[in-house]
């Protein structure tokens, strides 16, 4: 029996460390799932053939790169060869004409051996077109021509030979001339182009005798010569050698020559190396041409990725028509899959029977609502397990009509009984079920339990039937309209009483008008973007809006009612409007009467305090009374002793008048005061009102030895307000911080009251005018601060108790505020601040006058 040999260490070695990787991969392959195995494997064989095509693609770029790369090898290695012919052929040119140099400067040669030993030179080398000696003044010695040119070398008649290097010139021959002077060795000289039009360069050895410059010997060179008789045959056979003006990237000479008027391409291969040991600007460039076959034009190539691309499309629609069947396999999957999980989620009950009404389906949604299972159901045939025991017969009837086509098409509601017994209510529906080829092969039953719907319909119906006799037992009148058409939608009792079943009722108490006011409907053309077919209202922004409060007068049944409205979208999805009428008749008298009442109360505050301030009235009427007396008297003493003369008076009677005109005054500012008239409000300046107050109180305040101060900012807006009114107030608040600082009998620092009446502007209340009083008296209680506005409250014995009542009433009737606060130094009260403010409209000029400081005083005291 043969025995296998051991495996190797290093293969045994292999295995263990490719044994992992073995079988993470085989565990990878095995999560897969089957179809995306499938795809895996038909993916397989495309990327094999794709890598295939990848490698022959490389395989023939590496090649051709290949043979490119020893092309340019070979241009190389002929243009350093190339170079390496001419370097040497210059050297050693160069080395001979040292040799000749320095015998000249030793003197062991004259022009005459020179030309002799020139001559042979020039004869053996025919890149040279001739060889000069020039001394230090660039003046010829000898000058010796090449075989085939002219014998007198670079020295023509007129001078104008460019190979002449002459003075103050700047040719190439002058310039490598100052450059062998300069630098005491040999100098090529920039390429040019000779007098016969052929392009040379020269060598320039310099003469040093003694350490001095004494000329220099020239050698010219033709650049074609250099070409033609020192490059290698063989190199000029395989490749195209050229020398470039490497400055101008101009060709000056080639082993090639061009067809006339035809441009020469570039080659595709190009090898550049300057011209040595010149150094000149010269370079020597070899050229050659790719001989090899592009992958373009590479028969074989084709016909490699023909067959490729071939295996590629056919691998391609293996893997379409695979992956075709699999996304139809898992589309049918999935739609199985959905339709069971949508009939097995689904809250309606779900019954399948043929066409001997035998059971064949039931869904869980159908076994949990009647509590039996699956198998409980399928195959059962009537009567049912759910169905009720005391009516099988009326069950069997209505599945009978369901199956005739008879039953509503909005489904039949029936008892259906659990199985433990409970019943509830269910809706069912039944249609035929039709297979695939439009045969019928059963009936489809739909259930839905309803218990708690129609638990919830019956209670509102209740609901509805509530509410319906709430509105109607409200004493206000409720109407429901639509905008379009008109329609009165709903109407209670009240408003049946009043208007009938009449819309014109609606319209009249909605102003006339339908669709809201024309406020409203002006507030709302911002939201003209979204508007319905309801007239053109925006229906989303007049349902969204609250209700706006108004009183409308309806004269037919002269009633007052408080109307609000707000529109809403009816249950048929129509906009409507609807309205809350309240009749507010008696309480329209009651405010009418109120208003007398505050009216009488008025002129009764004005009248009482005229008749505390009687004594001060009389005293302040005695003064100017008691002047005319004394004025008649003198002058009737006067005019009895014939001592007066005309002027003495006419002097005695003009202040008579004077006093009378005072007296006047007074008792017209207490007439217009005290008269009882209707409150009307008309445009009045602060500081008239102010004038008129402080007249008035002033006799209470002098009598009471009270000085004021009064501060009122200039250029305040005006007023809208009743004068006389708010002159009550200021009189009210003067006379009582007056009556204050008097009884407490402060002394004469603290016997002054401050009145200030400035603009003010705040973002709540917008512009206003404030009037304060401020006295340096004892201040107010807590108590008394609380209950200070109160009905019949006051702090005097003889007080009545509705001054500053009045007041508060007269302040907010104009729109204003009324306030009190003590003014405290630390813990100490040192007075009392009343103040009130009246809207008015407010501009920046005057805020800043007022800041600027810009004000009226005035300042009395009561001696």
């Amino acid at each position: 029996m043969p025995i296998d040999a051991p495996a190797s260490p290093a293969s045994s070695r292999r295995q263990r460390l490719l044994a992992p990787l073995r079988r993470l991969i085989a565990s990878w392959w095995f999560r897969q799932s089957p179809s995306r195995q499938d795809r895996l494997a038909t993916l397989g064989p495309l990327i094999s053939v794709l890598l295939f095509l990848a490698a022959i693609i490389s395989a023939f770029w590496y090649l051709r790169n290949e043979e490119i790369e020893r092309e340019t090898e070979s241009v190389k290695r002929d243009t350093e060869i190339a170079q390496q012919q001419i370097r040497l052929r210059l050297i050693e040119n160069q080395e001979q004409l040292v040799r000749i140099a320095r015998e000249v400067v030793t003197r062991q040669i004259d022009a005459h051996e020179f030309a002799a030993q020139a001559q042979a030179f020039a004869r053996e080398r025919p890149e040279l077109t001739h060889v000069a000696w020039l001394s230090a003044r660039r003046e010829r010695r000898s000058s010796v021509g090449a075989a085939g040119f002219r014998d007198d070398g670079p020295m023509l008649a007129d001078g104008s030979d460019p190979s002449l290097p002459l003075p103050n010139q700047s040719n190439a021959a002058a310039i490598a001339f100052e450059a062998a002077r300069e630098r005491r060795q040999p100098v090529y000289s920039p390429p040019f182009t000779d007098a016969d039009g052929i392009t040379v360069f020269q060598l320039h050895i310099p003469l040093i005798d003694r350490g001095g410059f004494a000329g220099v010997l020239i050698a010219e060179y033709t650049v074609e010569a250099l070409l033609r008789y020192y490059v290698p045959s063989e190199v000029a056979t395989r490749h195209s050698i050229a020398v470039l003006d490497a400055p101008r990237d101009e060709v000056v000479a080639s082993t090639v020559t061009p067809m006339p008027g035809q441009v020469q391409r570039r080659a595709a291969l190009v090898h550049d190396v300057p011209l040595a040991p010149a150094l000149n600007g010269l370079v020597l460039r070899g050229q050659g041409w790719r001989t090899s076959i592009g992958l373009i034009g590479n028969a074989l190539f084709w016909l490699v990725l023909a067959l490729a691309g071939l295996t590629v499309w056919m691998l391609l629609g293996s893997w379409r028509h695979m992956r075709r069947r699999t996304q139809i396999q898992n589309a049918l999957t999935l739609e199985t899959n959905f339709r069971r999980a949508m009939e097995n989620s689904m809250l309606t009950g779900m019954r399948a029977m043929d066409l001997d009404k035998r059971i064949t389906y039931v869904n869980p949604a159908f076994c949990a609502m009647t509590g039996f299972t699956e198998n409980d159901l399928v195959g059962r045939t009537p009567p049912y397990p759910f169905w009720p025991n005391d009516r099988p017969e009326d069950n069997a009837r209505a599945l009978q009509q369901e199956l005739q086509g008879k039953s509503p098409s909005g489904g039949v509601e029936v008892k259906i009984q659990r199985k433990d017994g409970s019943l509830f209510d269910a809706r069912v529906y039944v249609s035929p079920l039709v297979d695939t080829k439009g045969k019928q092969t059963g009936w489809m039953t739909s259930m839905t339990n309803i218990t708690e719907a129609k638990r919830v319909r019956d209670q509102l119906s209740a609901s509805h039937e509530r509410f319906t006799t709430v509105l109607e037992g409200l004493d206000a009148a409720v109407s429901v309209l639509s905008v379009n058409p008109p329609e009165l939608l709903f109407a209670n009792r009240s408003y049946r009483l009043w208007f009938g079943a009449d819309p014109a009722g609606h319209a009249l108490l909605a102003g006339g008008q339908l669709t809201g006011t024309t406020s409203r409907r002006g507030a709302l053309d911002d939201g003209a973007d979204e508007v319905d077919d309801y007239s053109g209202l925006p229906a989303e922004a007049l349902t969204d809006m609250g209700s706006d409060p108004r009183e409308v007068y309806v004269e037919s049944l002269a009633m007052w009612f408080d109307v609000r409205a707000r529109y809403l979208q009816w249950t048929d999805g129509r906009l409507a409007q609807m309205l809350i009428a309240t009749d507010i008749t008696m309480r329209r008298h009651a405010e009418a009467q109120a208003a007398l009442q505050a009216e009488k109360a008025q002129v009764t505050s004005r009248l009482m305090t005229m008749g505390e301030m009687a004594s001060s009235v009389a005293h302040e009427l005695n003064q100017p009374l008691t002047a005319i007396t004394n004025y008649c008297n003198g002058m009737v003493s006067r005019v009895r002793a014939d001592s007066i003369d005309k002027d003495a008076l006419m002097a005695a009677l003009v202040k008579t008048a004077k006093q009378a005109e005072r007296a006047g005054q007074i008792i017209h500012r207490i007439r217009a005061f005290v008269k009882r008239s209707e409150p009307q409000r008309q445009p009045a300046h602060a500081a008239d009102i102010v004038e008129d107050a402080v007249e008035l109180a002033g006799i209470e305040l002098r009598r009471r030895n009270v000085a004021i101060h009064t501060y009122v900012a200039q250029r305040l807006p005006q007023l809208m307000v009743d004068p006389i009114l708010i002159e009550q107030v200021l009189m009210n608040l003067l006379k009582n911080a007056a009556e204050a600082i008097d009884n407490a009998s402060l002394p004469t620092s603290r016997r002054h009251i401050e009145l200030r009446v400035v603009p003010k502007h705040s973002a709540e209340l917008g512009g206003q005018i404030e009037f304060s009083v401020t006295d340096m008296g004892p201040g107010l209680p807590d108590e008394v601060l609380a209950r200070m506005y109160e009905a019949f409250f006051s702090t005097k014995a003889d007080g009545l108790g509705i001054g500053l009542g009045l007041c508060r009433s007269i302040v907010e009737s104009h729109q204003g505020r009324i306030k009190a606060e003590n003014l405290y130094n630390g813990p100490l009260v040192v007075g009392c601040r009343f103040a009130f403010t009246i809207p008015v409209t407010m501009t920046s000029e005057h805020l800043r006058a007022d800041a600027a400081g810009s004000a009226q005083r005035t300042e009395s005291t009561t001696p």
